[in-house]
């Protein structure tokens, strides 16, 4: 049976958000990361 119109599933949606933006923080996190020490690496071999 079809919910009563004007009725939206926003917790569920909310809370989904949440934790898709939550793991793309984490990924940029760690991207950031890799790449400082991918250059710290550099700059030892360099030396």
């Amino acid at each position: 049976m079809p919910k009563p119109k004007g009725q939206k599933n926003t917790k569920n949606k909310a809370k989904h958000t949440k934790l898709l933006n939550r793991k793309i923080n984490k990924q940029k996190a760690e991207k950031v990361l890799r790449k400082e020490r991918l250059k710290a690496i550099i700059k030892k071999a360099k030396s």
